[in-house]
């Protein structure tokens, strides 16, 4: 038995792999095969990796500007590094390794046994969260991780860094076409493949980065996936402007005391006559009152910025979400062209065997016998 294996960067979706919200590919009625290897909330990890390491980074500055107050937010608003990678690991494909058929339980074996020595084989990389789906076309594994080196001298003592991380595995680059990354994935790819062998199974290399799709089902497979994380995204915004919508009343409703304002007492200055005096108590009330006014027209600008930015990108995503949809329905009517053309081709063979029978049957003047069988058969059914 030979099955090709497929090690792919996965847009890291965690709500989707821990089933949070349905994409249209997957079978809820097999779900419940699923495997949740290990779940703990990135936020979560970030503090138990990296407090310490920021603390000390912290405790060295001296200017406050070039303090870290959050270490995630850092790395996830930056553009050095990723917050966490993802990488999808598959054995065979839908037609030979399918999550239905003969071979499905094989397929959850290899990835389990897989699975069950990375993180010893990668202690750079820090497994937050691990998902084996087999409620897909295909059994897979999604493995999200966060990449670290320690010992830097440069910013954390303690940081993100997938190069270093992967540096401190012993996987080392060799320019553009040999990168760091393709060198580890070889690596997994080997390591993979021993346990195939294992069970009966050779690696069928074809050097293809997706042999086990076509391209159309590949680019339809990432549109769903990609949709899913639009529509989860969407929401969130859609819940940030609701927010921010009650924020921006809840300011509206602090109104300045006018009241107080409106009794305070001027009196003119002795040999003045464009300047007043007003009571220390006065001028304290209209002071606090113009502070409190000032203050709330800023809070005010600043939440209405906010709000639009917020609906601005809820318009661009639900944008993003109908031009996906659009193109899934482009792909399934491709599929549906496709399938009939096949239908359509095996029909016309068929035909050419039936017009090939016609004419053996009449070169040998075989009609009336064909024929007499037929009617004596059907005689013969009747009288039963």
């Amino acid at each position: 038995m030979k099955r090709t294996i497929s090690v792919m960067v996965g847009k890291g979706s965690v709500n989707h792999n821990r089933r949070k919200f349905i994409a249209e590919n997957v079978d809820v009625d097999r779900t419940d095969r699923n495997i949740e290897y290990c779940y703990t909330p990135i936020k979560q990890v970030y503090h138990e990796m990296f407090d310490e390491a920021l603390k000390r980074y912290n405790e060295k500055q001296t200017r406050a500007d070039r303090r870290i107050d959050d270490y995630y937010e850092k790395i996830r608003s930056g553009k050095q590094e990723k917050p966490f990678h993802e990488v999808i690991i598959q054995v065979g494909n839908c037609e030979d390794m399918n999550a239905t058929g003969e071979n499905a339980e094989l397929a959850k074996t290899v990835l389990d046994e897989y699975y069950a020595g990375f993180q010893q084989r990668n202690p750079y990389l820090n497994v937050f969260s691990a998902h084996l789906h087999m409620d897909e076309g295909t059994p897979h594994l999604h493995i999200d991780f966060i990449p670290f080196t320690t010992g830097s001298k440069r910013g954390l003592d303690t940081r993100v860094s997938l190069k270093q991380a992967l540096a401190n595995e012993g996987f080392v680059g060799k320019g553009k076409g040999e990168t760091e990354w393709a060198v580890w994935v070889r690596s997994e790819k080997e390591q993979l493949a021993e346990i195939m062998q294992s069970h009966g199974i050779e690696w069928e290399q074809k050097g293809e980065h997706r042999e086990h799709l076509s391209v159309l089902e590949y680019k339809r497979e990432q549109r769903v996936q990609e949709l899913a994380e639009l529509t989860e995204q969407t929401q969130q915004k859609e819940a940030e402007t609701a927010a921010l919508d009650k924020q921006i009343e809840k300011t509206k409703q602090k109104k300045v005391n006018i009241d107080s304002i409106n009794k305070i007492e001027v009196k003119p200055v002795m040999l003045s006559s464009s300047r007043v005096s007003l009571d220390r108590k006065d001028y304290e009330t209209l002071s606090t009152a113009a502070k409190k006014f000032y203050a709330q027209e800023k809070k005010e600008l600043k939440l209405q910025k906010a709000l639009d930015s917020a609906n601005k990108t809820v318009g661009e995503l639900k944008a993003e979400n109908s031009s996906l949809k659009d193109e899934l329905f482009k792909y399934k009517s491709v599929r549906n062209k496709l399938n009939a053309k096949e239908l359509e081709k095996e029909n016309e063979r068929l035909r050419g065997k039936v017009r090939m029978y016609e004419d053996a049957i009449s070169r040998n003047g075989l009609w009336e016998l064909f024929t007499r069988e037929r009617t004596s058969g059907r005689e013969n059914y009747e009288t039963r």
